[in-house]
């Protein structure tokens, strides 16, 4: 049973369409993140989910029940903003309590549900401290907090870590992804920009762009069968490798960009089909590989290092391969410098091709 359906819903302000006839379907126990970059109608779509904007068309059911026209507090929803928005003169406890006590919920069961909640989000010995006295890390896990007390089947999350540092978000990353396999039937809807997020958080992913779902598949599918060029260049860091070139297909099929020509056979065409033509490859940097691994390799070239991005525990290595550029990573440890002449190779049936005119996989 879907915990959260959404059918042909859009949403317009004036002439400008935000929303477009989206269909999403979320299963019970579901981590699902809506993943795009600013303006694509991510927060929008939530909001929607919340009853916090009124829709245009289409409708919204949450546990089988129809909600489009219902109030926010009627959903049967808890909601984490991207600010705390906690009461400053409250302490913690009294944040947590305060929409129960609004609620006329009895005192013993507001007193439960307040010891799980802090029990789940090791926020015990914090109740009684007010939001000043609070890292920004401890004001957010007060804040799921207070959507985790209203004991409902489904969560929406609204870019919750982007007010933290690195490290922060890094912690509250896995202490949400700990929090969701605690609470295995309760369904989350998680907005970010933040691809590292949604990779790491959840069991699908809904790739958005200009109100509308570019793909919707496991983080897997995603990173290494891309519906389009756009989805293949937002997933992934550092950024994919592009070229330009021409598809010939024969007995042995390749591609052709220049003097660089890259064997086809191993490559899996999708069900959109392949013709001769103008194509986009793809390959991503961490899939190519340098001197004796990439012996064994179907395809193997010479590239000219050219800059040297050292990152720790690997190094980002730009090159000129074939006179196109090429971003790869090597370990951290290895012995490299620019103008170095390095064998470089990778397997074709890792790449991603795509059709030049509509940017579709092939």
């Amino acid at each position: 049973m879907s915990s959260v359906l959404i059918k042909d819903l859009s949403l317009s302000f004036g002439d400008v369409r935000v929303l477009q006839n989206l269909d999403l379907q979320i299963g019970k126990g579901e981590f699902l993140v809506l993943l795009g970059s600013s303006g694509c109608g991510k927060s929008t779509l939530l909001n929607c989910i919340a009853g916090l904007l009124d829709i245009t068309d289409g409708q919204i059911f949450i546990s089988g029940r129809n909600v489009t026209w219902e109030q926010p507090k009627d959903r049967g929803i808890g909601m984490v903003f991207q600010s705390y928005a906690l009461y400053p003169q409250m302490t913690v406890e009294g944040n947590l309590a305060f929409g129960l006590k609004n609620a006329r919920v009895p005192k013993a069961e507001i007193a439960r549900r307040i010891a799980r909640a802090a029990e789940i989000l090791h926020i015990e010995p914090l109740l009684k401290r007010k939001p000043a006295q609070l890292s920004g890390g401890q004001r957010q896990r007060v804040a799921i907090g207070r959507a985790l007390v209203r004991d409902v089947d489904v969560f929406l999350f609204d870019e919750p870590l982007s007010n933290l540092d690195a490290k922060l978000r890094a912690e509250l990353r896995v202490e949400i992804k700990r929090l969701h396999q605690q609470l295995e039937n309760t369904t989350m809807i998680y907005v970010t920009h933040d691809q590292i997020e949604a990779m790491t958080l959840a069991d699908r992913i809904a790739i958005m762009r200009d109100g509308a779902v570019q793909q919707l598949a496991d983080p897997a599918t995603i990173y290494n069968r891309p519906v389009n060029k756009y989805v293949a260049g937002f997933i992934g860091s550092p950024i994919i490798n592009f070229v330009d070139g021409q598809l010939v297909m024969n007995s042995d099929p390749f591609l052709k960009a220049g003097d660089l020509k890259v064997p086809l056979a191993r490559y899996e065409f999708s069900g959109n089909g392949a013709r001769e033509g103008n194509v986009v490859f793809g390959m991503r940097p961490e899939h190519i590989f340098m001197d004796k691994a990439a012996e064994d390799l179907p395809f193997r070239a010479e590239a000219v290092v050219e800059v040297i991005e050292p990152m720790g525990a690997d190094t980002l290595v730009w090159s000129r391969l074939a006179g196109h550029e090429f971003r790869f990573r090597v370990d951290g440890q290895t012995a490299i410098r620019k103008g170095d002449r390095i064998a470089v190779g990778f397997d074709p049936a890792r790449a991603s091709i795509f059709d030049a005119e509509t940017e579709m996989r092939l």
